[in-house]
């Protein structure tokens, strides 16, 4: 014989398998690589001591 279960768990575990899936398939489509991060960063970085050299000193 077949195991009793409930419909509306058995629905709540399917969407949130499907929920997962989606997220693990956004994860790998808008993720940035390590490599990104660290160019974005120094250019950040490079940007802001280019700023603060052109303050005036008050």
């Amino acid at each position: 014989m077949s195991e009793i279960v409930n419909l509306k768990r058995h629905r709540k575990r399917l969407a949130r398998a499907e929920e997962e899936q989606k997220a693990a398939e956004n994860r790998r489509r808008f993720s940035r690589t390590k490599a990104e991060r660290e160019r974005e960063e120094a250019e950040d970085d490079r940007a802001q001591r280019h700023i603060d050299g052109h303050k005036r000193e008050s």
